[in-house]
């Protein structure tokens, strides 16, 4: 069967900063105020910018990752999510050709590339004229089959300083200038520690995206945009199923925590354990509201650091949880839930009591302790990864795991790439419970969701570890 073509386009730039997430946002937002259906996606793991991306277009972002998937899952996953759109934009990471290698391995231009997606190039032209011009003539040529389809120029001066750079990129290059912004001050896009403020935290976000599409509107071509999305060509291969098999009988119930503290959830992940057979609850440990009858347990990553104080205030969730934990049930935790099960939080000079499930602390730093993809070998029997198998995944927290006894933690995974949580190592293990720092996409692990999924069947029917 044919795939249509459709209106597509990836925002990149040189390196992180270069303003792709203004311009990402902004024309977001602004296609979806004049009517249009807009399918986001973030390349790379983060969750924070692909929520932001989901809001501007109203709609539900996926991430697609090749470190996580083949090209022609990234494909499937594109088309899937796509279908019934009238437009696609996807946010890069980094610079357009920065990858994992030399070669660019996991480059946004390798997406582009796969995806035969023409590239719009966020340029910050910060104390640069007519150097502009070589850098964009060095990125149209650098790379056979990723196509420049054009540039906006940001952080721009003023009038002058616009018409000469606008004046030398069309002189020494074919790409044509499809916007100049000036610059934005303060810049209307709130961050911290672990980059934008989430949503869930932040009640301006309306008033946010509706400034950048204004923004956007003003200093841009709008219309010659859309027609750089229109000529995407469609795609010149077969498009496979994203998910080829018929969906199991939902017959175990698997509940996962999204409120403001816990929210960082990839929605392949979610979709994986309702095709393996989960039916799905949402929860808050926020709330006092009682929780339903579940056999299994969720807990994403988010920023429990800064909600610390309110989850240690709710004593009987943290109760509830660890007697959860004790009497067997499958809990898996990544980065932020594995804080909410550890003896407590110390966020800015307090200490914060958490659950107790587990018997180490967790402290915020001021700087990264772990940043970027990992891979790690699972070496111990678990309920959710076998033996053997090497599980890609992503790490970035502020928080570093404190023990005075390493050996006395049982850990499931060798890390041969990333930090991990003790001694080079993750996956912390307790009766059904499984909790670390890294964060893993469906994609990357296929046996997860059908494992942890039979697991929570085990629980119902009474087997306990």
């Amino acid at each position: 069967m044919t795939t249509p073509s459709l209106p597509r386009l990836i925002v990149s730039g040189l390196s992180g900063g270069a303003g792709k997430t203004i311009n990402s946002l902004g024309l977001a937002r602004a296609w979806a105020e004049a009517g249009r259906t807009v399918a986001p996606f973030k390349k790379g793991p983060d969750y924070i910018d692909a929520v932001w991306l989901g809001l501007a277009a109203r709609g539900i972002c996926a991430n697609i990752d090749p470190f996580f998937m083949s090209e022609d899952t990234m494909r499937s996953l594109f088309w899937d999510r796509a279908a019934g759109a009238d437009v696609a934009i996807l946010e890069g990471n980094r610079g357009l050709f920065d990858g994992m290698d030399t070669e660019g391995s996991c480059s946004t231009a390798s997406v582009a590339r796969a995806l035969e997606t023409p590239v719009l190039l966020s340029l910050d032209c910060t104390k640069m004229t007519r150097t502009a011009a070589a850098v964009v003539a060095g990125v149209s040529g650098f790379e056979p089959g990723v196509r420049l389809g054009g540039v906006i120029l940001n952080r721009t001066a003023g009038p002058r300083h616009r018409a000469i750079l606008r004046s030398a990129i069309e002189h020494y290059t074919d790409v044509p200038v499809l916007g100049a912004l000036p610059k934005i001050s303060p810049d209307p896009i709130p961050e911290r520690h672990m980059g934008l403020v989430s949503n869930r935290e932040y009640a301006g976000q309306e008033d946010i995206l509706g400034n950048l599409a204004r923004i956007m509107r003003e200093n841009t071509d709008m219309d010659r945009i859309w027609a750089m999305a229109q000529s995407a060509p469609a795609p010149s291969q077969a498009i496979a199923p994203l998910w080829p098999d018929a969906p199991a009988a939902q017959d175990v119930t698997i509940g996962y925590v999204r409120d403001a503290a816990l929210w960082f959830y990839y929605e392949e992940n979610l979709e994986a354990l309702r095709r393996a057979g989960a039916h799905l609850v949402e929860l808050s440990l926020l709330s006092d509201a009682p929780w339903p009858e579940i056999d299994g347990l969720y807990l994403g990553g988010g920023f429990p650091e800064t909600l610390a104080a309110d989850l240690s205030a709710n004593t009987a969730m943290l109760q509830y949880v660890r007697g959860l934990a004790e009497s067997g049930l499958p809990i898996y935790a990544e980065c932020g839930g594995f804080m909410y099960l550890t003896q407590g939080v110390t966020y800015e000079g307090t200490d914060y009591p958490m659950a107790g499930v587990l018997d180490v602390h967790t402290e915020f730093r001021p700087h990264p302790q772990g940043l970027g993809y990992i891979e790690a070998r699972v070496e111990r029997e678990n309920p959710y990864h076998p033996v053997g198998a090497v599980v890609p995944g992503h790490e970035f927290h502020y928080s570093a795991c404190v023990t005075n006894a390493p050996s006395a933690h049982p850990t499931v995974l060798a890390m041969e790439r990333g930090k991990g949580t003790i001694d080079g190592r993750d996956g912390i293990v307790k009766n059904n419970v499984f909790a670390g720092y890294a964060h893993i996409h469906a994609f990357g692990a296929p046996w997860w969701a059908p494992n942890f999924v039979a697991a929570a069947r085990r629980f119902k029917d009474g087997s306990r570890p």
